[in-house]
């Protein structure tokens, strides 16, 4: 009988973790941060998912989310231009591209919006507008390791698009399901 691998290694026990090449990191680092939050980011999307029917948007969220797992590679290798490893990821401007024009296509169903909406409506729209709050938290956490480490530029715009096309999304999750956007009254 083989033996199954386990799920814990206990190398984690003191507050380290391992980056990629091994290097020891405080679990509450900001780089690990930005990689937890990216974590989160993602099984949130994995919630808006299941409440969803439409398989268009569900095969734009899954791209997504196999990005995600992209951006927390990268996050997890800091010193990837150094090393000369194989099999790194690094994000580049198609992906922005691409984001922006899922976000131009979807946009094309919906009224133009003239107020700002309150996060609300169908269980998915409402899973995908906490999902791009949760965007929005990992784009200033990326933003604030830049100022103190290296961070490819690409992975702040990627994910200040993301967030856009959450927004999107959500609305147009509402729109497929007859949910009417909640405006916000001043």
């Amino acid at each position: 009988m083989t033996n199954k691998s386990t799920i814990y290694t206990r190398g984690g026990d003191s507050g380290e973790t391992s980056l990629f090449g091994g290097n020891r990191v405080q679990k509450n680092s900001l780089r690990i941060a930005c990689i937890g939050t990216t974590d989160e980011l993602n099984a949130s999307l994995g919630v808006a998912v299941s409440n969803l029917k439409e398989s268009d948007l569900i095969e734009v969220i899954e791209a997504v989310q196999n990005k995600l797992f992209e951006v927390g590679a990268e996050l997890a290798n800091p010193n990837k231009h150094q090393t000369k490893a194989v099999n790194t990821f690094e994000l580049g401007q198609e992906d922005v591209l691409n984001i922006e024009k899922t976000i131009d296509n979807l946009d094309g169903e919906l009224p133009e919006l003239k107020n700002f909406v309150l996060p609300s409506g169908s269980i998915a729209a409402t899973q995908l507008h906490l999902s791009r709050a949760v965007c929005r938290r990992l784009e200033r956490l990326l933003v604030k390791l830049s100022k103190q480490e290296e961070v490819n530029p690409i992975l702040i715009k990627y994910i200040n698009r993301l967030s856009d096309l959450l927004f999107i999304l959500a609305r147009v999750a509402n729109k497929r399901s007859s949910t009417i956007e909640k405006l916000w009254k001043k």
